[in-house]
């Protein structure tokens, strides 16, 4: 690589003159204090949780600016833009799946902004398009959610969302012509789709929100419906709600065998009770309960004949599976299949009568083959640690294909044979840079409370550990998900310009089982910040970077982690991203279906828990007179999973309360939501004005 060098003054004189550069907007603070079990609260900014003012929008388009304004003058920005639109352009490919006498796949050819839904006859077939996203929008915000073929493949129905948005539209297509069916589906959300034979499928909505609070209002009343195909949605059967509990959701799944319909229920984002009933039985007959409580997860993964296969935490915190009788269902009748082991099992799937249990292994992939009675056929070799995914088919399938990826290497495809165990590489990614380059280490370090915490560095081999080093820290630790190595073509661009990406396995997540997501839950949720914190230090004391050279990056709940740690430890960090985050804990659960995650923070409703949820609230923690790190927090207009209000108000308290030279900015994305379905277009424009700032501020040189 040729790298292009400014002089140190010229860099240091275009940096100050960017910082002395900015004028913040002024944002109006309202006289709002709320009293909350005896603690009178200051809530200034309330205004900007109103997404449809007026003044909300003009204080959005003056930030916007401001942000813009810095971005531009960043000299390297527009280079930065140009590498990640490189490094994007290569075809990406999901892995195949049979449907009748076709296999479909995703593909994208590099830069398009929605992947196409592609099917063939046969492997050797000649591919064609089944389903373009990209025709739907002439922006490309119009994405392709979930796809469900009918029993015999005769029809499918799918969802479209658009802008980002969690709401969805169902269509039902004829799958031999490709021809739209008459059917639509409106306001779903959070909805699985799954058919009985030919005729109609289970689905779950709300209620027809209103059109002004439809991105900010709190969702109720989550539905489980049966749509007859060829039918108006106004005739759909109601099969389960809960007029007692309007803020729990509810869902609704088919087993393989067209033998069960199972009904789920849960508060939140974790926990469920499982009801049943047989098909045969008709859409009027009762559901029997099978799987009690909501404090315990549990999973129906398929019928085997009068008992149900269920992956469950009962009793087994690494989760084992059990057989559930479906006429029995008490818990003293339930028989183990596969017992618990000492690594946590991630997730089971079925192809060809077999059971393929992903298991994780220090927070990497470890897939164990069983059969259907649960004894052990081999472990499948895997091409090293990473993230495997797939493993999936029909009951008579012979063979599946599954994907596996690392921090360095993009998705390779593979095709397994179930009865042989043979394995072999179907499909690789032709990426623009050698993976060779890079390496991963996984090191392990010690949390404030002297808990093990794993997390993987990934870097060009042949860096130096001088304390020099820029770094980019990345966390999440929450809701019972696992981080796990996956690639990243944006996080791939910051290794090539001498960048470590470091990825943390944080209390609160799955990679240990449900013992280590409760250790990062409510009343410990601390722990997760302390986590974070100790990262960094142990990454400092082993001289892979220094403060000036870190950065923090997380979104969502990885956007509560980073505004905790930058408001509680605004030293240690030069730079924070938190993106589409959950930044007021005092409010989070009015809004949308923020309800659902008092589960995993308490709420503050509750007189027992608002004092630990106080203390570590990000809006609620920033002190006037603090110098913060530079910061650009990122957010989404059409963000109705964590509302931009969430944002709103931290980046107007942020620019209030910080007394230093690093600039503090807001990014508000338009015709975009939480993240999925975002436009390749716009991932690349957000990278690039990411990493322009990160560089920029971590006083990095652009290398071409």
């Amino acid at each position: 690589m040729k790298i292009k060098i400014l002089s140190v003054l010229s860099i240091l004189w275009i940096m100050d003159d960017l910082t002395a550069q900015i004028s913040y907007p002024v944002t109006t603070r309202q006289d709002i204090v709320e009293n909350y079990h005896g603690t009178q609260v200051a809530d200034p900014y309330r205004w900007l949780e109103d997404d449809n003012s007026e003044a909300t929008k003009e204080w959005v388009k003056a930030q916007n600016k401001v942000t813009f304004d810095y971005l531009e003058k960043i000299p390297f920005r527009n280079k930065v833009r140009e590498r990640l639109e490189k490094l994007w352009n290569y075809p990406k490919y999901s892995a195949p799946a049979r449907e009748g006498d076709f296999y479909y796949f995703y593909k994208n050819d590099g830069l398009q902004n929605q992947s196409v839904l592609y099917r063939q006859k046969g492997l050797d077939g000649e591919p064609e398009v089944f389903l373009d996203p990209n025709k739907l929008s002439s922006e490309g915000t119009a994405a392709l959610g979930g796809v469900s073929f009918s029993k015999n493949s005769k029809y499918c129905v799918y969802t479209i969302s658009k802008a980002g948005s969690d709401w969805s539209e169902a269509f039902v297509m004829d799958v031999a012509s490709k021809t739209l069916l008459k059917d639509k589906l409106d306001w779903l959300k959070f909805s699985s789709l799954s058919w009985i034979g030919e005729d109609g499928f289970y689905y779950s909505r709300y209620p027809e929100p209103d059109e002004k609070n439809k991105l900010s209002g709190q969702n109720k009343f989550h539905m489980v419906y049966y749509h007859k195909v060829g039918t108006s949605q106004a005739d759909d059967i109601h099969i389960f709600s809960d007029e007692a509990n309007p803020l729990h959701y509810h869902f609704a799944t088919v087993t393989e065998d067209q033998q069960y319909l199972i009904v789920g229920k849960s508060k939140g984002t974790s926990g469920v009770a499982l009801m049943a009933r047989k098909i045969s039985d008709g859409l009027d007959a009762p559901l029997r309960l099978i799987f009690s409580g909501y404090d315990y997860e549990a999973t129906v993964i398929e019928s085997d004949g009068d008992r149900l296969l269920v992956q469950t935490n009962k009793g087994a915190p690494n989760y084992k599976v059990v057989g559930i009788s479906y006429a029995n269902a008490l818990e003293m009748n339930w028989t183990t299949i596969i017992p618990e082991q000492k690594e946590v099992l991630e997730s089971v799937s079925t192809s060809g009568g077999y059971l393929f249990c992903n298991y994780l292994k220090d927070a990497s992939s470890l897939v164990v083959q069983y059969d259907i009675k649960g004894k052990k056929i081999r472990d499948i070799q895997l091409p090293g640690i990473g993230s495997a995914g797939g493993f999936s088919g029909k009951k008579e399938d012979k063979e599946l294909f599954y994907s596996f990826t690392s921090f360095t290497n993009p998705a390779d495809i593979f095709r397994y044979q179930s009865e042989s165990g043979e394995s072999t590489l179907f499909r690789s990614s032709e990426v623009k840079f050698n993976p060779q380059d890079y390496t991963t280490e996984q090191v392990f370090f010690t949390s404030k409370d002297g808990t093990k915490v794993p997390m993987f560095l990934s870097y060009k081999k042949g860096i130096k550990r001088d304390g020099n080093n820029p770094v980019l820290l990345y966390g999440y630790g929450g809701f019972n998900i696992s981080l796990t190595p996956a690639f990243s073509i944006s996080n791939q661009f910051f290794m090539e310009q001498g960048g470590i990406y470091v990825s943390v396995n944080l209390r609160g997540g799955n990679e240990y089982g449900e013992t280590w997501h409760k250790a990062g839950m409510l009343e410990k949720k601390q722990n997760v910040f302390d986590d974070f914190i100790a990262a960094a230090e142990y990454l400092i004391k082993e001289k892979y970077t220094q403060p000036s050279k870190l950065a923090i990056r997380g979104g969502s709940n990885g956007g509560l982690l980073v505004g905790a740690c930058m408001t509680q430890r605004p030293e240690l960090f030069k730079v924070a991203l938190p993106a589409v985050g959950v930044m007021d804990m005092l409010r989070y659960q009015k809004f949308t279906v923020g309800f659902g995650w008092v589960v995993e923070y308490g709420s503050s409703d509750n007189a027992k828990d608002f004092p630990y949820i106080y203390k570590y609230s990000p809006l609620h923690n920033l002190k006037p007179g603090t110098a913060y790190p530079a910061t650009m927090v990122t957010t989404a207009d059409h963000d109705d999973r964590v509302v931009p209000a969430h944002s709103f108000k931290f980046a107007a308290r942020l620019q209030e309360c910080h007394n230093g030279e690093n600039p503090v900015l807001i990014r508000v994305d338009v015709d975009a939501g939480h993240g999925a379905g975002k436009p390749t277009s716009k991932t690349i424009d957000e990278a690039a004005d990411i990493w322009s700032f990160v560089m920029w501020n971590l006083g990095m040189k652009f290398m071409e």
